[in-house]
């Protein structure tokens, strides 16, 4: 299952958790639930933004882990300088 990084804009904390590809957390509420972290003073309907990780984690032989980097798109934003609005 793919782990994930959610923020939390009202207190600023960011949460990892795992979860299905289909599945998305909008709430501090669920996000806490889904951890099995505390609350704390943040309301429960506090609204909640996945956001990027910096790569994949993936298990290898021996149960270790580690951080696959990152590979940079190639020509810009979209890989496709010649056919994309952002360089034309």
């Amino acid at each position: 299952m793919p782990t994930y990084e959610y923020v939390c804009p009202t207190n600023q904390q960011t949460v990892e958790v795992q979860h299905g590809m289909k599945e998305k957390l909008s709430t501090w509420g669920e996000l806490c639930e889904r951890a099995g972290v505390p609350a704390g003073d943040t309301e429960a309907t506090a609204p909640v933004e996945r956001v990027l990780s910096g790569g994949l984690i993936a298990t290898v032989a021996g149960g270790t882990r580690n951080q696959m980097p990152v590979l940079p798109m190639s020509g810009g934003c979209c890989g496709r300088p010649q056919s994309c609005s952002h360089h034309g």
